[in-house]
């Protein structure tokens, strides 16, 4: 390096140094505070040109020859653009009264005259049981507490001398010993003195009244009276005188340890799901946000909370088994749900004392007496929380699915029942399951049928939907013709089906298993149809289809039918497509989970369309038994108000045509041939209670009959020769093809048509 050059780059940096110092020195102080506020407001587009000079002036006194970017605010030339717009004023106060959520002024079990009924029965019934159970056991009681008087008695002595001799404050003079501080046990004794002194004073008071009161009651008292007090003294020592690990009054009723829900023990529940986002908000102490004070909501806890942002309930309705892991609480006692019309993170949360599937039920408020109107709210159920959930029937339809053995039946026996006990209904009782759940209303159903999806049942059924769509267009065509005063609103009303020449009383179709007759494959189409339109039209006329299927698909259950049905109800299904099936499109999405239910949750599902919001109900539960007690009270009811089923006119029962099946069925396929008797005799043995009376004929008789039978499908009985003991024998026989080719051709034909 050169030094020389060195020498005089460091003599021209003084020079530049001195050169500044001189500049400066006739410099300014500048106020910083005013140089900023002058400097912000120079920002200002709107400001005129003198306030920019007066601005520049102040906020750069450095001058233009020397220009610093920092200092002469060369950030500001880029305009800077806001992102975040002023604070909405928002609404006024009064408009947040008006749209404020009233709380109601009495409790639902005190609005509710079926609910107030319920719970002052629960309260009588309890404490009449404590009562009648102590009442029962009251001399036992009495004789243990006079053997246990003795130890009560040397209880009480040994508690009154230690209180008067003051051992309670023994353990601190002790103490003062073992510290040998004289002068604090001095006062320590001087006060056990005065206390001695006093309380020995006492109980002598106390022994000299107490045995003067005894002296003057055993000479002036009545008998009964000194043996209620040395009774009640004896109760009272033996009372101080039972051991601890054997009270001498036992227990009535156990009553079930309810741990009380905290936020604490929310937290911590949603903590153990795994969720990185409340896990991450719970390290900043705050996991949860609760928007209103966990409170008793019926039989157990509800808690309101907001979830971290980007958390939805559907998040924590898959996590619904940790959840209750976390809560230490079975899952039946969990029901964390969605709240309408809140964002999808505003979650309530649900915590019942009970298993909602072992909770006790009441009974159907109808199931002892009474009788219903469709035109009013039937009962149904019970939600979580033990109250009862009714709902309007009346221009609705109703849809009930569910996986196999979940209470499908018993959910639609319990509106049928409904309708049952309303003496004007006209029923038309169908079921595809062909075990007879229905057959109690057979007797006061204007059409019935059961069967396992066979033809001559799916057949019976259409014609009864042909039917109830006729009455669609007679009902139409009278309310169209009645004056506006009469039917105002077009549509059936209590007081016109009351008219029974008007004929507008109110009717109900009920289809279980209609998967069957919907996936018929020469049938199903036209039900579907026939189905449809009733549904579309019948809510005006008094038409109430009610249907339930254990296969909620898009085959089995047409969309147009699953569209516009009014009430759903889903027990437990398997996936997301069969329970917006039945419930409604994107309701899995919204949280409205029946796959969420278990095995154990019988009669539980969620209940669409009865109420405003959804609802989790648990439908009532009436067996075979009770529900054969209600149809003859039904039965009873029709038969006095003249509205049974008149049996001229009430087409029976179709019984299924098998014969061609069943004579199938016992010739082997190796048997091309074979005699009517024999035909005969194995068609009785396969269904004794069809071809039973055919068996008892003679063997002539019975090729006969069999020939005349098998007739009307042309079939035709020939010589059929068999050799029995070592002779030839010829009788009437058929041929097992002839069988086969009759039972093509009829499927054939049916189709066809």
């Amino acid at each position: 390096m050169n030094h020389d050059d060195e020498y005089d780059f460091f003599e021209q940096l003084e020079a530049d140094l001195a050169a500044e110092d001189g500049t400066d020195a006739g410099a300014e102080v500048v106020d910083l505070d005013k140089a900023r506020s002058a400097r912000s407001e120079s920002g200002d587009r709107s400001a005129g040109p003198e306030s920019h000079e007066a601005n520049a002036e102040l906020a750069d006194p450095v001058p233009a020859q020397a220009p610093d970017a920092s200092a002469t605010g060369s950030v500001d030339s880029e305009a800077v653009v806001l992102v975040d717009g002023p604070a909405p004023a928002g609404p006024g106060y009064f408009d947040r009264l008006r749209a404020a959520k009233r709380h109601p002024v009495l409790p639902v079990w005190l609005r509710s005259m079926a609910e107030l009924k319920t719970a002052v029965g629960w309260v009588a019934g309890h404490y009449g049981h404590n009562c009648a159970y102590h009442g029962l056991r009251a001399p036992v009681y009495a004789g243990r507490l006079a053997l246990h008087a003795p130890r009560g008695t040397a209880c009480f002595l040994g508690e009154t001398m230690r209180w008067v001799a003051d051992k309670e404050g023994e353990p601190v003079r002790l103490a003062a010993v073992r510290r040998e501080d004289a002068a604090e046990y001095l006062k320590l004794s001087r006060q056990r003195d005065g206390r001695v002194r006093l309380r020995t004073l006492v109980a002598v008071l106390a022994a000299l009244i107490g045995l003067g009161g005894a002296l003057a009651l055993y000479v002036l008292a009545p008998g009964w009276l000194q043996a209620v007090s040395v009774g009640a003294v004896l109760m009272a020592l033996g009372y101080a005188g039972q051991e601890a690990d054997a009270p001498i009054i036992t227990r009535a009723v156990d009553l079930p340890s309810v741990e009380r829900l905290t936020s604490d023990i929310v937290v911590r529940a949603f903590t153990a799901l795994g969720i990185a986002e409340i896990n991450k908000n719970a390290a900043k102490g705050k996991a949860l946000e609760f928007k209103a004070p966990i409170q008793r909501d019926g039989k157990g806890w509800r808690a309101d909370v907001d979830l971290p942002y980007g958390v939805t309930v559907s998040d924590i309705l898959d996590r619904r088994e940790r959840l209750a892991s976390g809560l230490r609480k079975p899952l039946g006692c969990v029901w964390p749900e969605p709240v309408p019309g809140e964002h999808t993170g505003r979650l309530m949360l649900w915590v019942g004392d009970q298993d909602m599937a072992k909770a006790p039920q009441p009974a159907w408020p109808l199931l002892k007496s009474g009788t219903a109107s469709l035109f009013k709210p039937v009962p149904y159920g019970t939600d979580p929380r033990g109250r009862a959930v009714d709902f309007d029937l009346m221009y609705a339809n109703f849809l009930v699915g569910a996986m196999p053995g979940r209470g499908k039946t018993f959910a639609l026996r319990i509106l049928l029942l409904a309708a049952a006990m309303d003496p004007t209904a006209e029923l038309h009782t169908w079921e595809f399951k062909g075990t007879g759940d229905f057959s109690a209303f057979q007797p006061i159903s204007h059409t019935y049928g059961s069967g396992p999806g066979d033809d001559a049942t799916v057949e019976g059924c259409v014609e009864a939907l042909e039917y109830v769509y006729g009455e669609l267009d007679r009902r139409a065509r009278v309310i169209n013709g009645l004056p506006k005063d009469i039917c105002p609103e077009n549509k059936v009303t209590p007081a016109l089906a009351a008219k029974k020449s008007l004929g507008l009383h109110p009717l109900v179709m009920s289809i279980d298993e209609c998967q069957e007759v919907f996936t018929h494959e020469r049938l199903g189409e036209k039900a579907a149809e026939l189905a449809t339109a009733i549904i579309k039209r019948g809510r005006a006329l008094g038409v109430i289809l009610l249907l339930g299927t254990q296969r909620p698909d898009a085959d089995s259950l047409p969309k147009a039918i699953s569209a516009n049905v009014g009430i759903r109800f889903c027990l437990q299904v398997m996936g997301q497509p069969e329970n917006d099936m039945v419930l409604g499109t994107s309701m899995y999405k919204n949280g409205i989970r029946a796959t969420a239910f278990t095995a154990a949750d019988l009669g539980i599902g969620y209940l669409v369309g009865a109420g405003p919001n959804p609802q989790i109900v648990r439908s009532y539960y009436i067996d075979n038994a009770a529900a054969e007690k209600l149809c003859e009270r039904a039965h009873a009811a029709r038969e006095a108000a003249g509205t049974l089923p008149d049996p001229a006119t009430t087409k029976p029962e179709k019984a299924p045509d098998t014969l061609l099946t069943d004579v199938l069925a016992v010739i082997p396929a190796g048997e091309a041939k074979v005699w009517n008797e024999t035909v005969i005799d194995r068609l009785a043995e396969l269904r004794p209670e069809r071809y039973g009376e055919w068996g008892q004929m003679t063997g002539e008789e019975k090729t006969a009959h069999l020939t005349a039978a098998l007739k009307p499908y042309g079939i035709k009985a020939g010589q059929v020769g068999r050799r029995v003991d070592g002779k030839f024998v010829n009788q009437r026989g058929i041929e097992r093809q002839a069988v086969a080719d009759a039972i093509a051709e009829r499927n054939r034909k049916r189709d066809a048509g």
